[in-house]
C-alpha cells in the first residue's frame, strides 16, 4: 500500500517526459555495456586507445579480446580496420564534437557491428546501429545511471540498484557547502560504480532523472559553449570544428601549457584529466598522449551563465601565455 503521511521526502519537480524513454536503464554505462556484450557475444571488440578504463573493464570481465585503434587529429580512426563477422567496434563521440566522424564510421562499417559511446554526448541522438550508450550523470546531478539503446532483445536484470542513497552525499554536500566539501564522497561514489554486474537503475535515480528540464540545460550549455568559443577559438589548438556542437559536456580547450590546469584549479575552476590511467596499460600514441596532457575540459554546463564564462576566459588568457 502507498504510504500516506509522515515525514517528507526530497522535494522534486513532477516527472516529465524523460529523454530516451525507450532506453534500458542500468546503474552505470559500464554495466549497460557488459549487458550488451553478454547479449551480442562478439569474438573481438575494437576500442580506441583514448578511453576510460571503466569501459575496458566490461570487455575484460566478459573474457573478450580487445583490439586497439588510434585516432587522428580530427578524432577519426587511423588504422584500416577490417571487422570480422563476429567483431564489434566501439567509437566514442569525444566531447560531442565528433558527429561527422560518427556518420563516417556508420557508412564505412556495418552499423550492426558499431557501438557508439555517447557518455560525453548526452544530447546527441542515438543512431541506427547495434547500440548507443549514455552516461547522464556526467551532465546532471545524478548519483549514478546508464542508458542503453539497442536493437537487440535484452531483458533488464531483476536486481535493482540499491546504492544510490549512499552516492548522494557529494551531491548534497556541494548543494549545501561547496565543491571541496563533497569531493571525498564523490570519489567514494565513483569507486562504488566499479561493481560491473548489471542492475536496473535505482528508483531514486530514475525519479531525479525524470525531473530534469533537459531543454533548458541544452540551451544554456550551448550559450556558455559559444561564449567560450567566441573568445578562445583563436588560441584553441584542437583540430576539429566546434561550431556545430549541440548540448556539449564541456569546452575542450587544447593548450600545451603544462601549468595551466593547476593554475585554473587554484582559482577553483575544477577541470578533470581524461584519462591518465592509459599510461599504465600500453604505449600511448603521440596524439593520444597530447590529448591526455593538453586537453582542458572547461565547464560550460547549465549551472553557469555567460558571465561565468567570461571570468573563465579572463583567467585562462592570463595564465596561458
Amino acid at each position: 500500500n502507498k504510504a500516506i503521511g509522515g515525514y517528507f521526502e526530497l522535494e522534486l519537480p513532477p516527472p516529465s517526459q524523460t529523454k530516451y524513454q525507450d532506453a534500458l536503464k542500468y546503474q552505470s554505462a559500464r554495466a549497460a555495456f557488459l549487458a550488451l556484450l553478454r547479449a551480442s557475444k562478439p569474438n573481438r571488440v575494437w576500442m580506441p586507445h583514448y578511453i576510460c578504463e571503466s569501459m575496458l573493464a566490461p570487455v575484460k570481465a566478459a573474457g573478450i579480446e580487445i583490439c586497439y585503434y588510434s585516432l587522428d587529429k580530427q578524432f577519426g580512426i587511423v588504422e584500416k580496420i577490417i571487422l570480422g563477422r563476429a567483431d564489434i567496434l566501439l567509437y566514442v563521440n569525444y566531447f560531442n564534437v565528433c558527429s561527422a566522424q560518427v556518420e563516417k564510421i556508420l557508412n564505412q562499417f556495418n552499423p550492426l557491428q558499431i557501438v557508439l559511446d555517447f557518455s560525453q554526448a548526452f544530447f546527441a541522438a542515438p543512431k541506427n546501429c547495434l547500440a548507443t550508450i549514455y552516461s547522464p550523470r556526467k551532465f546532471f546531478g545524478l548519483p549514478d545511471g546508464g542508458l542503453l539503446l539497442t536493437q537487440l532483445a535484452i531483458d533488464l536484470p531483476e536486481a535493482l540498484d540499491e546504492g544510490s542513497e549512499k552516492r548522494m552525499r557529494h551531491l548534497i554536500a556541494r548543494l549545501g557547502g561547496g565543491a571541496e566539501l563533497g569531493y571525498a564522497d564523490y570519489q567514494l561514489a565513483e569507486a562504488s560504480l566499479n561493481a560491473l554486474e548489471p542492475k536496473r537503475m535505482s528508483l531514486l535515480t530514475e525519479r531525479i532523472f525524470g525531473s530534469i528540464d533537459f531543454e533548458a540545460a541544452r540551451i544554456q550549455r550551448n550559450k556558455n559553449f559559444h561564449a567560450l568559443h567566441k573568445i578562445l577559438s583563436r588560441s584553441n589548438r584542437l583540430g576539429v570544428d566546434l561550431e556545430a556542437v549541440d548540448g556539449p559536456m564541456c569546452y575542450p580547450y587544447f593548450s600545451d601549457n603544462q601549468s595551466l590546469r593547476a593554475k585554473l584549479i587554484s582559482e577553483r575552476i575544477f577541470i578533470p584529466t581524461y584519462w591518465p590511467d592509459i599510461f599504465n596499460r600500453l604505449d600511448v600514441p603521440v596524439f593520444e598522449e597530447g590529448l591526455i596532457k593538453n586537453i582542458h575540459p572547461l565547464p560550460c554546463d547549465q549551472r553557469y551563465d555567460v558571465d561565468d564564462m567570461d571570468n573563465i576566459c579572463k583567467l585562462l588568457l592570463e595564465f596561458d601565455n
